[in-house]
């Protein structure tokens, strides 16, 4: 898998880029090296929530006000990703990915030096805004250095750490609060970042566009204030944080905001997020249709960490050992999901996996703390296989009829949608449990306050399927190398 020698359309390889950059680019190495570097942003999103009653006890607050470590970063994020395609644009995707890396790894070290809570606040925004590029960018230069036809199978490692973060995170985090000190959460980003950087330099060409149009200001500052307003009304969803008119307030203003950049961007030929772009039926499937699968995702890791923690009374290291085999069911998919696809195409795998996925969350509702931790790991498997070959499938078929000139608004879109998406499936956990705790009259999370939570998930997932079934037989089929009937 290798760029040509010639000029990658709508983007130019600087002379900067090594010599050898067709060979080294073959095989799995770029996306790779991409993965490895997204892996210190995924892992340390997760591990952190493991961390959050050492470090309240530190910071001499309770442990709830530390819920805002996650949340500013979030909303950093929000506000920083509709810059992220017209800076690779116009700097070049290889600069900003390593300047992204560095800045991460400058806001990680001094999280892991804070003394007051304030700094903390701080430097995860600037954590945040690193983040928020390094996602977008990555895949950039994946898009502009990959044939179409090879990309399902480059976009199926790149996405391994977007699986193993969240499984990793609680083994990881919970063994640093056990064994160690909640520092070392942030310290431990330092290495990776280290060699991520020699790496993309060595490896990863640059690449960006021939003509960059000119920054969209009023686009940038709608669209940040509209996600962040978003997230921050998910985030307080079933909390006492904030008054119940102060969250209908932030709806109100992130939508008011994300409508009038929908005005403003049909009125402006560079926008930082082009909305033609979800007239083409593979782009929208994947990234509407897909929103959902994804909203799942993120409920997940805190459904099962109340259910194994809070309710099955397992320690947090207990309960991320047992979901570790979650990985390996995703490590499993990452060699099957090219053949699977050349061979049925993504509307099938796309339908038929969506109802395997979302049954094997409802199954998760039948866990009980009797049930043998073999049938439990069994089950969280099967899952991790089939939900690692859904978002092998959302992700490859997104961009099979994007254009050159588009990749860098629809890699951008992609990672607003998915950032956003990602507060709502943590927003509608936490009203989920809020709900079901006041139907039952309970106190206290129990198995049976829980387990009706992952039957909601499970059906939501499913609804993907609307927008999975009107995509023509043959969709996608360049990206996978399949022959027509």
């Amino acid at each position: 898998m290798s760029p040509s020698d010639e000029p990658i359309d709508g983007a130019v390889p600087e002379a900067a880029a090594p010599k050898d950059a067709g060979a080294v680019t073959r095989g799995w190495l770029i996306p790779a090296i991409i993965g490895s570097a997204l892996l210190m942003q995924t892992l340390n999103a997760t591990v952190i929530t493991n961390a959050l009653p050492a470090m309240a006890h530190a910071f001499g607050v309770e442990p709830l006000r530390l819920n805002v470590a996650i949340t500013v970063y979030l909303l950093s994020a929000a506000i920083f990703l509709p810059l992220s395609g017209w800076m690779a644009d116009r700097f070049g995707a290889r600069r900003v990915f390593m300047c992204s890396i560095v800045l991460y790894a400058a806001g990680s070290a001094a999280c892991g030096f804070t003394s007051e809570l304030w700094q903390l606040i701080l430097f995860r925004f600037i954590q945040g805004a690193a983040g928020a590029t390094l996602m977008p960018v990555g895949r950039l230069v994946l898009l502009r250095t990959t044939p179409k036809s090879e990309l399902v199978g480059a976009l199926s490692v790149v996405t391994m750490p977007a699986l193993l973060g969240p499984v990793l995170g609680p083994v990881i985090g919970g063994a640093i609060v056990t064994f160690a000190d909640w520092r070392w959460i942030f310290f431990m980003n330092l290495p990776i970042a280290v060699v991520g950087l020699i790496l993309v330099y060595r490896h990863v060409p640059e690449v960006r566009e021939q003509d960059p149009p000119p920054v969209d200001i009023p686009g940038i500052v709608l669209t940040g204030l509209g996600l962040a307003a978003l997230i921050f009304g998910f985030e307080n969803l079933g909390r006492d944080t904030l008054s119940p008119w102060a969250v209908a307030g932030l709806f109100a203003a992130g939508l008011a905001s994300l409508g009038a950049y929908a005005w403003h961007a049909g009125h402006t030929p560079h926008a930082v997020v082009q909305l033609a772009i979800f007239r083409k039926p593979t782009f929208r499937a994947s990234v509407i249709g897909g929103a959902f699968m994804r909203i799942a995702m993120g409920a997940n890791p805190f459904l099962l960490a109340m259910l194994l923690q809070v309710a099955f009374g397992m320690s947090a290291f207990a309960a991320g050992l047992m979901t570790f085999i979650s990985a390996v069911g995703a490590l499993v998919m990452k060699t099957t999901a090219p053949p699977i696809l050349r061979r049925f195409g993504f509307r099938s795998v796309l339908l038929v996996n969506a109802v395997i996925v979302g049954a094997s969350f409802i199954a998760y509702a039948f866990f009980r703390p009797d049930w043998p931790h073999w049938a439990i790991m069994t089950v969280l498997g099967i899952g991790g296989f089939f939900r690692s070959l859904q978002f092998s499938s959302l992700n490859g078929m997104a961009y099979a009829e994007i254009e050159p000139d588009e990749m860098s608004r629809a890699a951008t879109t992609s990672s607003m949608v998915q950032q956003l998406v990602q507060s709502v499936g943590i927003g509608l956990s936490a009203s989920l449990l809020h709900l079901l705790m006041t139907l039952r009259g309970a106190t206290q999370l129990t198995a049976e306050v829980v387990s009706p939570a992952f039957i909601v998930i499970g059906l939501v997932t499913m609804i993907s399927m609307f927008w999975f079934v009107r995509l023509p037989a043959d969709a996608g089929d360049e990206m996978n190398g399949r022959k027509p009937a």
